[in-house]
């Protein structure tokens, strides 16, 4: 069997041009469309194209890959430009963002600095109380992470196509290597589609579910000499790849659906780009992107990459906009360029000209000096940030009534910040969230059941079931456990509603497996209370799905029903926190975030078992909603009340339980 055509050596300056619109589409979206344009699929095929083909000619020439070698060349080209960006972001973020944000912040500092970004990124997109965080000026490290990862494990491919085709099959190098990255492809290609389908969320930051487009960079290396086109063929091929690299994020939405069979779209531009350049002609795409001001961009397109999202969220948060007129996103991609080019020219050029034949331990020494500080900067930030929230949460009742404020007509005190403080909100949740086992997550399909309270012997067991919107009254009910002698038992799943219907596809399939077995462990252990949410967000009735799990358990447990508390039109904490004038900037009219009546006064058909709770008086007067009551922030987000809050919502909610456990002669 003869092995594949080795191809012509030379340098191909069109995949600059490809590097430099990928980049620059990217910042595009992100400052003017507020999306995703698809250009990190197009760097991660070009990489696999590169990649592959200098492992494949070094082991070729070599007979071997030398790893260590191989590491070094990759951080001296990558190192320095990512932690001067890093160490920037950091010393940024102290001075620009918001307390609320740092604890995530320095988090996905470590996580941009140890390429695994991408894998914080997943599992907080599954995580549903981390998914209300907002955008940190690291986030954009997910696409480099993946690169990162991919760089290390790629020679170790060539190695085992190598050993294989040598040691075992007695086949040709080249022939081999084509088969396992097919293989690769195939395998990565599937599981991309499933994981896109069941948890895209997921799937988009999954490094097994972009292996695929690494791969297919490599086969193209290895078929591009056989791939011959006529002229016109390859003129059509070329602009029309170009086309469909810019337009990708317009014509689908990126963020929703990548990566899958949609990823195939901006990889194939890439491909049709190569195959015309490689069969190229007078008026081809390639004399574009091969052009000087492309290739000059293109050498900087890895710096532009990094500078543009920090500086663009630093924008956003600094001057608090949420878009990017005209001016400002031609002056963002301005200044990107310049950093770009400068900390190339003297921070990652003078590094990535020393040379490691000479010696690895001299460039070992200045990777690591660079390295250092960034992890010395983060950690004494993390520490700061740790004794800072340890010290706060302490609260006296007469500074931070809280809802205890109209509840008691308390007048709160006057001249002290709005309580919980920032570096403490966002962490500080119900209190059975420390434990695994008393709740589950959005994609998880275990059903659990935790006991709280007076659980040696109780007066009353309460089963609180649902959600989030469920699990945040949790700390209400906690204060009065004792008083009342209640045991609580707790039926909670993430981003999951306690109902018969999944509102067109909202709830997930493991939300409804999750409330056709809690329906029959409440049947089988009836409590004498479940308390769950009466409705959804501002919803003017109770939903059907609701009306139907309340019927199921009609003359085998009381329903509590609360309603569901209004959002906020801002994610509180934060706007509390950078807002001169919070009560007014943070507020929400009444009239936009609850309906005219109680949502039960407008439905029929509600089983007699139901009883109905309306504490709205507690978070809107008649005419707004605030985001501090009583000197306690409301909401730990847009939605969820702060642990705080709902503490102090204890005696209202005493009174309406009290009295449904009075009226059911229980």
């Amino acid at each position: 069997m003869k092995d594949l055509r080795v191809p012509e050596k030379r340098f191909r300056p069109e995949i600059e041009g490809v590097r430099a619109v990928a980049a620059l589409l990217v910042a595009v979206y992100h400052i003017w469309l507020g999306s995703v344009s698809g250009g990190v699929d197009v760097f991660f095929i070009v990489s696999g194209y590169l990649i592959t083909t200098s492992l494949l000619s070094r082991m070729e020439r070599q007979g071997k890959i030398d790893l260590i070698g191989n590491i070094l060349g990759l951080a001296k080209r990558l190192f320095p430009v990512a932690f001067t960006v890093i160490l920037t972001i950091i010393l940024g973020s102290i001075y620009v963002m918001p307390k609320v944000q740092w604890e995530q912040i320095v988090s996905e500092a470590y996580a941009s600095a140890l390429y695994f970004q991408n894998w914080e990124l997943a599992f907080n997109s599954v995580d549903y109380l981390a998914q209300n965080n907002e955008a940190s000026p690291f986030q954009h490290f997910w696409a480099l992470s993946i690169q990162g990862q991919f760089y290390i494990t790629w020679p170790f491919v060539i190695l085992l196509a190598y050993f294989i085709a040598r040691k075992i099959l007695k086949t040709p190098v080249r022939v081999t290597l084509l088969g396992i990255l097919i293989l690769l492809f195939v395998s990565s290609l599937s599981y991309s589609v499933y994981k896109t389908e069941v948890n895209q969320p997921w799937a988009y930051f999954d490094t097994l579910a972009r292996v695929w487009e690494f791969s297919l960079g490599g086969i193209l290396a290895l078929l591009l000499p056989y791939l011959k086109f006529k002229k016109p063929v390859t003129f059509v091929m070329g602009w029309l790849g170009l086309a469909i690299i810019c337009l990708t994020g317009i014509l689908l939405p990126v963020s929703t659906v990548f990566p899958g069979y949609a990823a195939l779209l901006p990889t194939t531009g890439v491909i049709f780009v190569l195959l015309a350049a490689e069969n190229g002609n007078k008026f081809g795409v390639e004399k574009l992107l091969g052009s000087k001001p492309f290739t000059f961009f293109g050498s900087i397109s890895y710096g532009f990459y990094l500078w543009h999202w920090p500086l663009l969220v630093f924008y956003y948060t600094y001057f608090d906009k949420e878009q990017a007129p005209l001016w400002v996103g031609i002056s963002v991609l301005l200044i990107t360029a310049v950093l770009a080019y400068l900390s190339i020219k003297f921070i990652e050029t003078p590094i990535r000209k020393m040379d490691i034949k000479q010696s690895k331990l001299k460039p070992a020494l200045v990777l690591l000096a660079i390295m250092l500080p960034v992890l010395a900067v983060n950690t004494s930030w993390q520490a700061y940030v740790n004794a800072d929230r340890a010290t706060a949460g302490q609260y006296e009742e007469k500074d931070y009534p809280g809802a205890l404020a109209i509840y008691e007509d308390i007048k709160p005190a006057e001249d002290v910040e709005p309580a919980p403080d920032g570096l403490k909100i966002k962490e500080d949740l119900p209190a059975f969230y420390d434990n695994p086992d008393c709740y589950s997550n959005m994609n998880d399909n275990r059903i659990t059941k935790c006991s709280k309270g007076d659980t040696d012997n109780p007066e009353h067991t309460i089963a609180l079931v649902g959600g989030s919107h469920s699990g945040h009254w949790y700390p209400a009910l906690a204060e009065l456990a004792d008083d009342l002698h209640l045991q609580i038992d707790i039926y909670n799943k993430d981003a999951c509603r306690f109902s018969t219907q999944d509102f067109d596809g909202k709830l997930n399939k493991q939300c409804m497996e999750w409330n056709d077995e809690v329906l029959k462990l409440l049947k089988e252990d009836p409590p004498d209370l479940v308390v769950t949410t009466a409705n959804v967000n501002d919803g003017a009735k109770v939903p059907d799905g609701y009306k139907e799990q309340f019927k199921n358990l009609d003359g085998i447990a009381e329903i509590f029903a609360i309603r569901d508390t209004p959002r906020s039109k801002v994610d509180t904490p934060i706007c509390v926190e950078e807002s001169e004038n919070y009560m007014e900037e943070c507020s929400r009219s009444r009239d936009s975030a609850l309906s005219e009546n109680p949502p039960w006064e407008n439905t029929e058909g509600i089983s007699d078992n139901v009883t109905f709770a309306d504490l709205s008086e507690y978070f809107c007067d008649e005419d707004t909603c605030p985001p501090v009551i009583g000197n306690v922030i409301v909401y730990r987000d847009y939605h969820h009340l702060s642990t705080l809050y709902s503490k102090t919502l204890a005696k209202p909610l005493k009174e309406h339980l009290v009295k449904a456990l009075e009226e059911k002669n229980l």
